[in-house]
């Protein structure tokens, strides 16, 4: 097996307070994938039966694998590495693979939730399914080339406008902040085209902060409408 670093970002966060952040289960839960029934059921298989913490070499690593979280401490920010083992020859450069995406996003939106919210609680919408491009049949098609840091603002086909930055983006995905919902993310995956697809499949995580329980039904409903319009609901799926 070859070593294959999936993402690394810098934190803008003590290591201490990243390290917890992959470590204490209420902090998991405000990051990783998102809000579903199995979630807690998932971040103790994941992170606590297979999970291995290295406490002095500050890596998480998953029994059976060679995948694993690596830390590095930049005196006051945080480098986190997800490293995955990749057979001997093979390749996942161009290749859709939903784990890698999956933990590309979550990694994102514990770098949100780390630089901040403070790990505080979020509350997350979460569509999947086939039928369209999701990027495209959103409105962000003529965004996806914006690099990092970058400002946006434009309309969604939700009705929603954004003023946000681009937080970040992969072959595959195109995160964006949304400062109007607590300052939250949204991402959109395009997933590859199939036979059983071949219009498009993809998913969203928007992610949000502070909404009341009014506020938040009203903005799930909206996107749930416009979802539903475009595309077929997908398999349900857990996050890991």
């Amino acid at each position: 097996m070859a070593d294959r670093v999936l993402v690394e970002v810098t934190i803008a966060a003590p290591v201490d307070q990243v390290w917890d952040a992959i470590g204490d289960p209420d902090k998991i839960y405000n990051w990783f994938g998102w809000e579903a029934e199995s979630l807690k059921e998932e971040i103790d298989f994941i992170f606590y039966r297979y999970g291995r913490r290295d406490e002095a070499a500050r890596i998480l690593s998953f029994e059976g694998t060679e995948d694993r979280f690596e830390l590095i401490d930049q005196g006051g920010a945080t480098v986190l590495r997800v490293v995955r083992g990749v057979p001997d020859g093979e390749s996942w450069d161009d290749v859709y693979e939903d784990m890698n995406e999956g933990w590309i996003s979550f990694v994102q939106q514990l770098r949100l939730a780390a630089e901040s919210h403070d790990m505080g609680p979020r509350r997350t919408i979460y569509l999947s399914g086939s039928g369209a491009v999701p990027s495209a049949a959103l409105g962000l098609a003529h965004l996806l080339d914006t690099p990092p840091g970058a400002p946006v603002s434009v309309t969604l086909a939700t009705g929603d406008h954004i003023d946000g930055i681009v937080w970040h983006r992969s072959p595959w995905q195109f995160g964006v902040t949304v400062p109007q919902w607590g300052n939250g993310l949204l991402i959109v995956t395009d997933k590859s085209k199939t036979s059983e697809a071949p219009d498009g499949r993809g998913m969203v995580i928007l992610t949000v902060y502070g909404l009341d329980d009014d506020a938040f039904e009203a903005l799930r409903a909206r996107w749930s409408d416009w979802w539903n319009a475009s595309f077929a609901p997908a398999k349900e799926q857990g996050c890991g």
